[in-house]
């Protein structure tokens, strides 16, 4: 076969997650072991594992991977990139997209690694405020760009299907470093590409 999609869990950590999610349904006043539920502690366990992955990941060893020296100055736009992560409030999902872009100083990275940082950061247990600063402070510090510019708008469960119940809310945040801070020409530029 030209391609095998393998998916690796830590034996141990998957184990220990089980036995949990298994008290969980027991403490929610299910049956663990009705048919229906056999498999679920450990199809939790491993799913879990999966949108947490980016506690085991580097996002700025990431962009060094794909580092290249060039000398464009103008603005690198990535839009939509398709965001996945869990509310650390509620550990409920909130979705949606992010929009980055940086200008170059000298060094430039691969695009496909742009959006990598962005799932590395996703992947973890998040707030939306904290998950666009690290995505902004992670290529400020690792390309040293002359600006760098973040934008998240994204759903959230937590608002959707319990609290407030507000099915069409949309939250959006942004971070700016550099030029984006410094020009309102620069900055607007930047919105105008996102369609915002």
């Amino acid at each position: 076969m030209a391609y095998k999609k393998i998916e690796e869990y830590d034996s141990q950590v998957t184990e220990e997650l089980e036995k949990h999610y298994a008290e969980i349904l027991r403490l929610l006043g299910e049956d663990p072991g009705r048919e229906g539920l056999l498999k679920t502690p450990g199809r939790v366990a491993r799913s879990m594992q999966f949108l947490t992955k980016g506690y085991d990941e580097d996002p700025a060893e990431i962009l060094r991977s794909a580092l290249f020296k060039e000398e464009y100055k103008q603005m690198v736009v990535v839009k939509d990139i398709e965001l996945y992560s869990i509310c650390e409030h509620h550990m409920l999902p909130f979705y949606g997209k992010c929009h980055v872009a940086y200008i170059p100083n000298g060094y430039i990275t691969g695009l496909s690694k742009v959006a990598r940082v962005v799932e590395t950061f996703a992947r973890r247990l998040q707030v939306q405020e904290r998950l666009t600063v690290q995505i902004r402070d992670c290529i400020q510090q690792t390309l040293n760009p002359l600006g760098v510019a973040v934008v998240i708008e994204a759903a959230h469960m937590c608002m959707q299907i319990r609290g407030v119940q507000k099915q069409h809310s949309v939250t959006t945040t942004s971070a700016f470093t550099g030029i984006f801070l410094k020009s309102e020409k620069t900055r607007a530029e930047f919105l105008t590409l996102i369609g915002k």
